[in-house]
């Protein structure tokens, strides 16, 4: 089975063409290719398939083998690889997700793509929706109890639920201890994406994020999208940002007219291969 490598600002997947291939069982493949020293070595698997409501479906299933409905730096790669690939040669296409259809522009140079703006849609605030088992109509600078500490948490949607929450030192986390009390915390019965921030001034925000499923990754687009609406709900910054990753930086922007969430950054080919199928899909 053929495969390519591909990363945005460091949150690396495996990408297979559906159209060519097919994975009987797609999350234990991503279990097994996902890991690092047995394996191709990525934050997951993603499937690129035909729509019948987009140009293009995106499945994609987290390095533990479980299902996730959005990624942010995932989808801006099936931009580059459909077009890269002659799957396509629009410069505006839409892809189907289990979190909704997105709409992608794509930057070409060289006649590859180098950046994609992403239209993330709308973020989601209600509680039920996100969801996070906390009483109101939203969840803003609303004060818990994780562990052994308290945080002030702002919880979002983007597709996939977020928790966003403000620390004094990003660096300095012990990530490993505090990611997993959080993606397993009561509040989240469908586990939780945890970004830890600091703001640096209205317009850079500095991030680290646990990702459900996948643990600490260099980079989350709809983590950093997240981020954006938290921060700017909570007054500490503009609707635009950039927000500075492990992996690099993504610009942010909230249009609050539309109260749509746009996203733009990078798409890397890290490298093409081949497997022999029995020795990871059975």
């Amino acid at each position: 089975m053929k495969f390519t490598k591909m990363q945005g600002l460091g949150n690396d997947y495996i990408y297979v063409n559906g159209f060519q291939e097919e994975i009987k069982a797609p999350g234990e493949a991503a279990k097994r290719l996902s890991d690092r020293h047995f394996g191709v070595g990525a934050d997951g698997l993603i499937l690129i398939k035909p729509s019948q409501k987009a140009d293009f479906t995106m499945e994609m299933y987290n390095a533990d083998g479980s299902q996730g409905a959005m990624c942010g730096n995932g989808i801006r790669c099936v931009g580059k690889y459909v077009y890269d690939y002659g799957l396509t040669d629009q410069k505006e296409i839409t892809v189907e997700t289990k979190s909704g259809i997105k709409a992608l522009r794509l930057t070409v140079q060289d006649g590859k793509v180098s950046q994609v703006e992403v239209d993330m849609g709308e973020p989601e605030l209600a509680p039920e929706k996100i969801p996070v088992l906390l009483e109101g109509e939203t969840v803003i600078g609303r004060e818990v109890r994780v562990g052994e500490q308290t945080y002030r948490i702002t919880c979002v949607s983007m597709g996939n639920p977020h928790c966003v929450t403000m620390v004094e030192e990003v660096q300095g986390l012990d990530l490993a201890k505090i990611g997993p009390a959080f993606e397993n915390h009561a509040m989240f019965p469908d586990r939780v994406n945890t970004e830890f921030i600091r703001v640096l001034d209205r317009k850079n925000i500095e991030m680290r994020v646990w990702e459900r499923g996948s643990g600490e990754t260099l980079a989350c687009g709809t983590g950093a999208c997240a981020v954006a609406v938290a921060c700017a709900l909570n007054g500490w910054t503009e609707e635009e940002v950039t927000v500075h990753l492990l992996g690099g930086d993504l610009r942010i922007r909230w249009d609050r007219e539309t109260n749509r969430v746009f996203m733009t950054g990078p798409a890397v080919t890290v490298f093409e291969g081949e497997i022999d199928r029995k020795d990871f899909l059975g």
